[in-house]
C-alpha cells in the first residue's frame, strides 16, 4: 500500500500536500481500496470557507457514499475537473491525478493536528 512520506493524514483517511499557502487534498490509497470503484464525486465549487473537519463534498462508490472532510480550515479554490469524466482516477492514482480539491489554507497551525506517514501506517495497521 502506498503511503507517501511527504503528506499529512487525517483519521478520516484524507491526505493533504501543502504547497505554500495551498493545500491539495485527496483520499488515501487505503480509503479508495475500502470504498471500491469510485463512480462520482460531488463538491459544490461555490461553498467558500470550510473549517477543519467540516464536510466539503461526497465521494460515491458502487457500494456506498462517503463524506469528504477538510483536513484543515481553508477556502475551496479548485476542484479537480478531470474527476467529472474520470472519477476512477481516485482509484488508480489517489496521490497524483486523482487529487480531489485545492484549498487556500487559513490556519497553517492546524497541520500540527494531522498525522505523518508513520502515524497513519500505525492507524491502519500497516
Amino acid at each position: 500500500m502506498n503511503i507517501p512520506e511527504d503528506l499529512k493524514y487525517t483519521n478520516d483517511h484524507e491526505w493533504i500536500k501543502v504547497e505554500g499557502s495551498t493545500g491539495i487534498i485527496g483520499i488515501t490509497d487505503f480509503a479508495q481500496g475500502e470504498l471500491g470503484d469510485i463512480v462520482f464525486i460531488d463538491i459544490d465549487p461555490d461553498q467558500g470557507e470550510v473549517g477543519s473537519g467540516d464536510t466539503f463534498g461526497t465521494i460515491e462508490a458502487v457500494k456506498t457514499v462517503s463524506d469528504l472532510f477538510a483536513p484543515v480550515s481553508g477556502k475551496l479554490v479548485e476542484v479537480n475537473e478531470k474527476l467529472q469524466d474520470e472519477p476512477q482516477l481516485v482509484n488508480s492514482d489517489p496521490y497524483g491525478d486523482g487529487w480531489i480539491a485545492k484549498f487556500e489554507l487559513t490556519n497553517l497551525d492546524e497541520l500540527k493536528n494531522l498525522m505523518d506517514a508513520g502515524a497513519y501506517k500505525d492507524q491502519i495497521g500497516q
